[in-house]
């Protein structure tokens, strides 16, 4: 294995955006925690690496799971020695139903993944960066434009999101004392399996059905690695990277 650049886990590492930047961090020169529920698709996302897939280890975890989260962790620091980047990525929507139907097993779902999971994983970094020398790391969370404003029926996605800024705040506040930095990355409309809808039409805040902008996920990843290039005592605390004429700026 050569030199690595730095140390990276990423959740959520199995498509979209969480795939894109595990690519991009391992094409820098990072070495490369791949985490996910579905072990074929974080191996597929690991073949797409090409040589640099040697820096690269996979560890399928559920991230609800607080027994499976120290797992990971382990698993990270016996495979690689440290920890210097924490993406936390991974996140479901729920059914797009108007918040009074929404299922109460949804809205657990949403919040295990989308909240608890960032916050287990933000809970093992601390307890890694704050131990290992050179001491410190970056956590990046991965908030999104509904962590500003909502869309309609989405209720779960919208909340957990909206308590991920909290998250990032309280974490970078607490992180400052071990040299742990802390920011939010809010994106909008990349282009991935999940925004397909986007081009077909998706629902508006007036009842409309419009087609949206979107932007290559690639930009996203440029972002990820600026907010990392930065030295532990300089801190992106937000960003938003979005598609330019998406419905953002005025939604509603």
């Amino acid at each position: 294995m050569a030199a690595l650049k730095r140390i990276a886990l990423v959740t959520g590492a199995g498509s979209g955006i969480g795939r894109e930047i595990a690519l991009a961090l391992l094409a820098d020169g990072y070495g490369v925690v791949l985490a996910g529920r579905r072990l074929p698709a974080l191996e597929e996302t690991l073949a797409l690496a090409g040589t640099t897939a040697v820096n690269g280890l996979v560890v399928s975890s559920d991230i609800s799971d607080p027994a499976s989260v120290k797992f990971l962790f382990a698993q990270t620091v016996r495979h690689f020695g440290r920890l210097d980047l924490l993406f936390n990525n991974a996140g479901v929507f729920a059914p797009p139903v108007s918040l009074e139907d929404m299922p109460i097993e949804q809205w657990r779902a949403a919040v295990d993944i989308n909240l608890t999971g960032a916050f287990l994983c933000t809970q093992e970094a601390f307890r890694v960066m704050k131990m290992q020398q050179p001491r410190g790391g970056r956590i990046i969370n991965n908030g999104s434009i509904s962590a500003h404003a909502p869309r309609p029926f989405s209720v779960a996605y919208t909340a957990t999101k909206h308590a991920i800024t909290g998250l990032t705040k309280s974490t970078s506040l607490d992180g400052r004392r071990y040299d742990i930095a802390c920011g939010q990355i809010d994106i909008g409309n990349a282009s991935t399996d999940m925004t397909i809808l986007m081009k077909k039409g998706i629902l508006q805040a007036n009842g409309s059905t419009e087609i949206e902008p979107t932007m290559a996920v690639s930009h996203v990843a440029r972002a990820i690695l600026y907010m990392d290039s930065l030295p532990l005592d300089a801190n992106v605390q937000f960003m938003t990277v979005m598609a330019t004429n998406m419905p953002y700026i005025g939604r509603g």
